[in-house]
């Protein structure tokens, strides 16, 4: 199957490349992107970014193609910040994922004090050790492992993929979510959704407002990292130290979309614009 979208506000880089992802490699003219079980090839010559896959639907809100990127950028334009008009310029082509609950959840367990390519690395550890084998266009890859196969894995096994001291964090929580489902997390608000997320093992308030953002379609989120805070001080003349209160800041002023507006500030700043 294969669709295309208008390239301006759909660039693969700067969907792929904005660290809401970990799942994808360079490939041919493109990347490979893997999600759940499933697999696509995108690929784009400025004009249209082409989606080659095995599920053109469930792709198709994967990338929130029904939501008109232009307008979000115009809303951000707005409110006439500087990093925030230049960024959502230049990176108009980010799009914000409408990720795999599960897979954001241990995901971004495995992100916390961590750098992108230990993510990717143990990630890919763990879908190799834990996944089902599958090809695409001729690229073998393995599935995201169900609940079921990473609680049964144990402790060690996590350890072993490199996870360090997250393994209990993995094991405890995948152990939980085997019991209990995460589908009774779904119609939550925002703040209620973060609440409970923090209720799992290795789960604080940024990961929390990672998998709300990027797994639960929470565009009211505003993870708050490393990044953000240099930022604050530099971009906002903030004086804040508390995390929880900077995030406070942000949802306050950018409301429902904070979520959009995190990304391109957050992008921005790492790519020193």
């Amino acid at each position: 199957m294969k669709f295309d979208f208008d390239a301006k506000y759909f660039n693969p880089e700067h969907v792929l490349e904005c660290g809401q992802v970990f799942r994808f490699y360079p490939f041919a003219q493109g990347y490979m992107l893997f999600t759940g079980e499933k697999a696509c090839y995108l690929h784009s010559d400025g004009i249209k970014t082409v989606v080659e896959c095995d599920d053109s639907d469930y792709f198709y809100d994967y990338f929130d193609l029904n939501r008109d990127y232009g307008e979000v950028v115009n809303r951000a334009k707005s409110h006439n910040i500087p990093l925030l008009s230049k960024s959502c310029e230049h990176y108009k082509g980010l799009r914000l994922l409408n990720q795999n609950k599960e897979e954001m959840l241990y995901s971004f367990i495995i992100s916390q004090n961590n750098n992108i390519p230990r993510i990717k690395g143990i990630i890919s550890r763990i879908c190799g050790g834990l996944g089902e084998k599958r090809d695409f266009l001729g690229e073998e890859y393995y599935t995201f492992p169900s609940s079921e196969k990473l609680a049964s894995a144990g402790r060690e096994f996590f350890k072993n993929a490199g996870c360090g001291y997250r393994d209990i964090f993995l094991d405890e929580t995948s152990n939980r979510v085997k019991r209990e489902g995460i589908s009774h997390l779904d119609n939550l608000s925002t703040p209620q959704l973060k609440a409970a997320l923090l209720t799992y093992k290795g789960v604080g308030p940024k990961v929390a407002d990672c998998v709300a953002l990027f797994g639960f379609g929470k565009r009211d989120s505003f993870p708050v990292d490393t990044w953000i805070e240099k930022l604050y001080r530099e971009d906002f003349s903030g004086t804040l130290t508390d995390r929880n209160k900077i995030c406070t800041y942000f949802t306050d002023l950018f409301g429902e979309d904070s979520g959009y507006i995190q990304q391109y500030l957050f992008y921005g700043k790492r790519q020193n614009l």
